[in-house]
């Protein structure tokens, strides 16, 4: 079983989603905890999107710390920015995720 994190950038982001949007994202973590390889890959397998009605989460997987670190959403339009700002920023979140598995072993 994994852990399921999520970043403050994505809690901020998902607190300003409708309540309905809000509570379907909720069951997010306990899915991907089950089957962290739910969702679409995004040109490498450990990035993935997975759609929330029609707003997408980016989450990514570190098999080797049984981790998913949720770090962002957009909707369609901003798709490819926050795309591109994930790939930009794999090695902070690599540290954040390796900061986090300690704390949660």
């Amino acid at each position: 079983m994994y852990k399921v994190i999520g970043t403050e950038t994505y809690l901020k982001e998902i607190e300003q989603w409708t309540k309905a949007d809000r509570e379907a994202a909720e069951k997010l973590p306990q899915q991907l905890a089950a089957n962290p390889k739910a969702g679409k890959p995004l040109g490498y397998q450990f990035i993935r999107e997975k759609r929330v009605k029609e707003k997408r989460v980016y989450f990514l997987v570190y098999d080797a710390l049984k981790l998913v670190l949720l770090v962002a959403t957009s909707g369609k339009k901003d798709q490819q920015f926050t795309i591109d700002h994930i790939k930009e920023n794999l090695k902070e979140f690599k540290e954040l995720a390796e900061q986090i598995s300690k704390q949660v072993s």
